[in-house]
């Protein structure tokens, strides 16, 4: 009899941890999917480029979803090494976008980054703290109250 327990209970943990593995497929999928589809609408592109920009986004979504995991307690760390699937992404993007959806791109890409960081947010994955990186919450009274905090990022493009 205790055999039949101790059985029922392996299969039962092997099985909600197979769901648990799913569920984490089905989040970067709803990720990418989501990013993709604003990206298509606001960039105005026809299915080849929406098939080609559904392929990259679910790789980088995919790879960025790996750092979320392995560099869960450090935000910055998180946010600059997601920087750099994003330059990958421009590259990719850049091959078939026209100019014009590719200057739009470029000029949206940080929105894009928030807009997927803070779907991830909202959904519960791992990056949750890597999308909130910049506010910190102070608990008043039984309210958490989000507040900025003071920094000052100077990026390549601040030439001057």
């Amino acid at each position: 009899m205790k055999k039949i327990i101790v059985m029922s209970c392996l299969v039962f943990a092997s099985a909600f941890s197979a769901m648990a593995q799913e569920n984490k497929t089905i989040t970067a999928t709803e990720r990418a999917t989501r990013l993709s589809d604003q990206m298509i609408r606001e960039l105005k592109l026809n299915n080849f480029q929406a098939t080609r920009l559904r392929a990259i986004n679910q790789d980088k979504v995919n790879k960025m979803m790996e750092i979320e995991k392995k560099f869960a307690s450090n935000p910055a760390l998180v946010d600059k090494n997601c920087l750099g699937v994003c330059k990958e992404r421009d590259v990719e993007l850049e091959n078939f976008l026209s100019s014009d959806q590719y200057s739009m791109y470029y000029g949206a890409r940080n929105k894009y980054y928030r807009f997927d960081k803070d779907f991830a947010a909202q959904i519960g994955t791992e990056s949750a703290t890597a999308a909130r990186e910049d506010k910190t919450s102070l608990p008043i009274g039984k309210k958490v109250v989000p507040v900025k905090k003071n920094t000052t990022v100077i990026s390549a493009n601040d030439s001057k």
